[in-house]
């Protein structure tokens, strides 16, 4: 017969890992769709579509066709790779970091976009950006593709803050 002593008494278990809310799951899939109609703009102006700017421009200003295509492709794709990041928040599979330093990286990022946010509200109404445009309609659809930009750091908090309560509860 064996007696039980807390220090032979066994360890409470940890509460089973929480999975994220389906809003915040949402979001993260929302980010990634936010940041891809600006990214095929780019794609499609890499390609030679007409997106509002003259020859000229492009050649100039984008270096297109020469390097800029390398630039505005490479662009595209770390801007979505970089918008897949939240999915790594709402995750039940794969974490490559603990739960604190991912909150920590996520609340930095959060940050890093809020100011770059901010930063492309000025750069979009300076004079010189609204010159190199053709027409009214290139200005539309440009704003149309890269609104939904503006979306992502409330999106990206939102999905850290989620992860951050989530974890902070288990701990």
């Amino acid at each position: 017969m064996s007696l039980m002593t807390t220090a032979t008494a066994p360890l409470p278990a940890l509460p089973a890992h929480t999975p994220a809310p389906v809003w915040a799951r949402r979001a993260a899939h929302a980010v990634a769709l936010c940041a891809l109609p600006s990214g095929l703009w780019r794609i499609a102006m890499a390609s030679g579509v007409y997106v509002g700017y003259s020859d000229q421009v492009l050649r100039d200003v984008f270096d297109i066709p020469g390097w800029g295509i390398a630039y505005v492709v490479g662009l595209s794709v770390l801007s979505e790779l970089a918008a897949l990041f939240p999915l790594l928040l709402v995750s039940d599979r794969w974490r490559p970091l603990r739960p604190r330093a991912l909150a920590a990286l996520s609340w930095a990022v959060s940050g890093v976009l809020i100011l770059v946010a901010l930063w492309q509200v000025v750069v979009a109404f300076t004079v010189e950006s609204q010159t190199y445009m053709t027409g009214t309609t290139a200005h539309a659809v440009w704003g149309f593709v890269f609104a939904p930009l503006f979306a992502i750091p409330a999106l990206m908090t939102a999905v850290t803050w989620s992860y951050a309560k989530r974890h902070r509860a288990r701990a």
